[in-house]
């Protein structure tokens, strides 16, 4: 027998014997190496973490199973968040269960029950109970139990009428005194495979399909009652589309005290709809606002949250508009539900109306209006703005936290992110997930490996290394850190892949010029039945660009849409006209950008002019920077581009006219600068830089390369030098290269045989390229440099990239 057929059998014995995280994880584990994750495995590992109570991981695997997840999946995340005292996220669970087409049986109720009590909510009680009778588990021993627990616990809330429901259920349970002796054996094994009961799992390519067998004895006046075949009978004639709020009109329309169940109680309606974005489909929520003569604040709130989470824009601002029209003020809930609208659209006048309105009703201390302006002006681009907001705030929490360092990194503000992080820190508010999927893309962008680092340490001490958002952040921070290996680790010691994780280990690869690997990794997704999205599809068309390999991309580039139905986008035109600029076939790259079924940007032309300066090809150049100066007359870098296209091919006077002409527009060109972190420590370094307190060290240590560089048949490339100068000041100008400065430094900074790691914002020149590789060798070091396009790791005079980038 296999060993998943080993693992899947002891689950079915004796799944009680996993009583331990760490057991569990182990299992979840070996069963994805042995098999890999079908519903049926990822709903049995459900289970277990549900029956340890661990959220946490329940909520991983649950998110795995979207967007059909089984009924043993719902019934244990229904449980769990119960067991968790979540009482709301429980029942709008329950809701969505029902939304679905599952059933609930009698191990669900129970937990739903639970919650109804927790919320002191007697009517959402009745209506649950009504929903029982209507399956028919009102004779069931666990629920009639639940029922009268809830009862007892809710009597005050209506006088006696919650004691004389108590007792009217155990009146019709069949031989009440077994309610509090459940036998030891229903929570062994039977109960495991009753869970599962009318499941149907595709396991080794054959349906697998498990019935029930624990039956309850029929008591005195009772009824035999099987939890499977019985329980199938009993539901057979229910409308599998309808779900709980629907339910109500087929329910008896009287609650167990004989009292009128009514449509038009605000309470009941607002308690079974206060649930997550994802609980209710929204046209029942519709159904059910629509025919409630009396609508509180609460319920329009719950509409327009509703329609605001599931991307209903104009339907939620229009509920807004309905809802002032009803003589209702917006409160606090309402605005923080309106403001996300304002950042998706970047509507900030509309925003900051709303602003203005917090601020008059003394709105604007409260933390979750904060959080939510923050957001909203970090989203608009206005970061001072979401400053200002924040440091207004009389409280601040981890949302609040989170907004601030968000709204930096998305608006490019990487250290200030960091600042503001390691405020937070200061301020002793715990790091969240999203605190750390937030910042990573700062300390990816910067390279800062060693604050990665501290990152990384703090995430395994939080316990949150095993959150598929957080291990994909470190897989693309390591990665572009220039650390390529320890991306890989965390990729394969990640339980779970989800899109992002694979799309950041193969766009990893394509940086570091590793195209067969990523290709590789992208045919193993295919494999495993994930369907490549667009962001992967550009991954593995960079890889290829940055190979070389025009078949392949070619190949990729049909497969979007011939197989995935994806219609290719700029990124998608950008990589393949890169690929075939960088392969000198530039004027078929010419001819491909031109037949774009959508206008070409700047930005894609100007990966053509790029290689049209590489490949000395003047009059395409001129062409192509025409092109762009139509869509972009404001464009430097095409400038600065078709600039030193004229002067490679010697042609200063054209050169000096148009950089003139870039003068009097106010064009200024963006300096070369690289940077090298040394000691926990940044150093940055921009062309001919003389500041640095080491100056005189580098460039005597430079000295000494270029003549043992010389020795070994170096020759400065002086075509490189876009000035009109003499030979030896060219030379001295290569050698004053940002890259050079940097890799100077960190020779003489750092103990030998260390890894340099160095950064530069703009591309590697063909001299600095052809130096490093001579300095490699002789200074017997591996060094990585990161440029504006990907990683070049020079070891042994050799790069990685081949001399193709």
């Amino acid at each position: 027998m296999s060993t998943t057929q080993t693992l899947l059998k002891t689950l079915l014995q004796n799944p009680s014997s996993i009583r331990t995280r760490s057991q569990a994880k182990q299992l979840h584990a070996q069963i994805i190496k042995n098999k890999g994750p079908s519903p049926f495995h990822l709903s049995m590992i459900l289970s277990i973490y549900s029956n340890l109570s661990l959220l946490d991981d329940s909520l991983l695997v649950f998110n795995t199973l979207q967007p059909s997840p089984p009924s043993l999946a719902w019934k244990s995340i229904i449980r769990c968040y119960a067991s968790h005292g979540l009482s709301f996220q429980s029942l709008a669970s329950f809701v969505e269960m029902r939304a679905s087409g599952k059933y609930p049986d009698r191990y669900v109720f129970p937990s739903v029950l639970k919650s109804c009590a927790l919320l002191m909510d007697l009517r959402l009680g009745e209506s649950v109970h009504g929903c029982i009778v209507q399956l028919g588990m009102d004779f069931d021993l666990y629920t009639g139990n639940a029922l009268m627990n809830m009862y007892s616990r809710l009597e005050s809330l209506d006088e006696c009428g919650g004691h004389r429901c108590a007792s009217k259920v155990v009146d019709e349970i069949p031989e009440p005194e077994r309610i509090v002796e459940c036998r030891k054996e229903l929570i062994g094994s039977n109960e495991f495979i009753d869970r599962i009961a009318s499941e149907e799992y595709e396991v080794d390519g054959r349906r697998l399909h498990f019935y029930g067998t624990s039956n309850g004895e029929a008591g005195s006046g009772g009824r035999s009652y099987d939890n499977s075949n019985e329980f199938r009978k009993q539901i057979a004639g229910v409308d599998r589309n309808v779900n709980l709020i629907q339910m109500n009109d087929k329910l008896p329309q009287r609650n167990m005290d004989g009292a009128v169940f009514d449509h038009s109680h605000a309470k009941i309606n607002t308690s079974i709809r206060k649930v997550n974005k994802e609980a209710l489909r929204m046209d029942s929520v519709r159904k059910v606002f629509e025919i409630m003569p009396k609508r509180d604040l609460v319920s329009w709130n719950t509409v327009i949250v509703g329609n605001a989470q599931n991307g209903m824009y104009e339907e939620a601002l229009m509920m807004v508009r309905d809802m002032g029209n009803a003589n209702l003020k917006p409160d606090s809930f309402t605005l923080s539900s309106v403001l996300p609208i304002f950042a998706e659209y970047m509507d900030v006048a509309r925003g900051k109306e709303i602003h203005g309105y917090a601020i008059r009703h003394g709105f604007d201390a409260d933390v979750f209006i904060g959080s939510s302006l923050i957001d909203m002006y970090a989203k608009c681009t206005r970061v001072e703005d979401s400053y200002r907001v924040f440091c207004l705030l009389p409280q601040r929490d981890a949302i609040s936290w989170n907004s601030i360092i968000a709204g930096c990194v998305q608006n490019g503000m990487f250290d200030e992110g960091l600042i503001f992080f390691r405020q937070m820190l200061m301020a002793k508010i715990k790091p969240r997930h999203v605190s750390f999927s937030s910042i990573m893309p700062a300390c990816a962008y910067l390279t800062t490996l060693h604050l990665g680092k501290q990152l990384h340490g703090y995430i395994i001490r939080g316990g949150f290394d095993d959150n598929v958002f957080i291990a994909s952040s470190l897989v693309d921070m390591y990665a572009k850190c220039g650390n390529i290996r320890i991306a890989r680790w965390i990729f394969d010691k990640m339980k779970l892949h989800d899109m992002v994780s694979w799309t950041a280990m193969i766009m990893g690869y394509a940086l570091h010029g590793h195209a067969h690997d990523a290709i590789s990794l992208f045919k193993q997704m295919e494999m495993e039945g994930v369907r490549p999205n667009y962001v992967a599809f550009v991954a593995v068309l960079t890889a290829c660009s940055h190979a070389g390999l025009v078949d392949e991309a070619w190949k990729y580039f049909s497969s979007m849409s011939q197989n995935y139905g994806i219609t290719p986008g700029l990124e998608h035109y950008a990589a393949v006209a890169d690929l075939l600029g960088r392969a000198g076939k530039v004027v078929e790259a010419y001819e491909f950008i031109s037949s774009m079924h959508m206008g070409p940007t700047g930005s894609v032309w100007s990966t053509l002019l790029a290689a049209c300066r590489v490949h000395k090809n003047i009059e395409l150049a001129e062409k192509v920077a025409e092109k762009i100066f139509r869509i972009d007359p404001e464009n430097i870098g095409a400038h600065i581009l078709l600039s030193n296209v004229y002067s490679a091919a010697r042609r200063w006077k054209d050169a000096s006219k148009l950089r003139i002409s870039m003068r009097a527009k106010g064009m200024r060109k963006k300096p070369a600068c690289s940077w090298i972190e040394v000691k926990n420590k940044v150093h940055a370094f921009v062309a001919g830089d003389k500041s640095h307190p080491y100056y005189d060290r580098i460039n005597e240590a430079l000295k000494v390369l270029l003549e043992q560089m010389e020795r070994e048949g170096y020759v400065p490339d002086t075509n490189e030098v876009l000035h009109d100068v003499e030979e030896e000041q060219k030379i001295y100008l290569l050698c004053s290269h940002s890259e050079r400065l940097a890799i100077a430094f960190g020779i003489i900074s750092t103990p030998a045989g260390t890894t340099i790691r160095v950064t530069k914002n703009l591309r590697v020149c063909v001299d600095c390229h052809t130096a490093t590789k001579f300095i490699s060798k002789i200074v017997g070091r591996e060094i990585i440099v990161r440029d504006n396009s990907r990683f070049h790791h020079f070891k042994d005079g050799k790069c990685s990239c081949g001399d193709y980038w």
